[in-house]
């Protein structure tokens, strides 16, 4: 099967668009479909996680019963929210992990006691790897060079062969 110039040009583009745009970010929902609520082990739901630069990291909780609070680590030993780094209130807060460290959030009313508080590990980016080299294009085939003695045979044998299989 032949490769025509416009597909070898059409995998250039995929291959290139890969490569400058890189995957898009996860959005890591604490605590998956139980969200962010008491009696819940978040120690062993971020250690199942991977967390990347641009990661996104969501709180899902009822907007007046819950909070959550970014804070250092003592905050997080402690339960305490003095010196807190941020704080969110929605019920669905999105919170972009924009650098490679560890994070801490809790819980601000109490709950945090009650085991509502997760550290999570944020990685640098992997290395890109680079883009597969493109199939090799094979140069055009060169005609067959046909003499005037055989020429006539040559013609007649794709005449029969086109005849019987065309």
């Amino acid at each position: 099967m032949a490769i025509s110039s416009n597909s070898i040009m059409l995998l250039l583009i995929v291959l290139t668009a890969a490569a400058v745009f890189p995957a898009a970010a996860t959005d890591h929902i604490v605590g998956a479909n139980r969200g962010w609520n008491p009696g819940i082990n978040y120690t062993l739901w971020a250690n199942n996680q991977t967390f990347y630069v641009g990661d996104l990291i969501s709180f899902r909780y009822q907007k007046n019963q819950y909070n959550v609070f970014e804070v250092n680590r003592t905050g997080y030993d402690n339960c305490t929210t003095e010196g807190a780094i941020g704080n969110w209130s929605s019920g669905k807060d999105f919170i972009l992990l924009g650098k490679a460290k560890r994070y801490y959030f809790i819980c601000g009313n109490g709950q945090c006691f009650n085991g509502m508080k997760v550290s999570v590990l944020v990685h640098p980016l992997p290395p890109r790897r680079p883009p597969p080299s493109p199939p090799a294009i094979r140069p055009p085939l060169r005609p067959i060079a046909v003499s005037s003695e055989t020429g006539p045979w040559v013609l007649g044998f794709l005449l029969l062969s086109w005849g019987r299989f065309g």
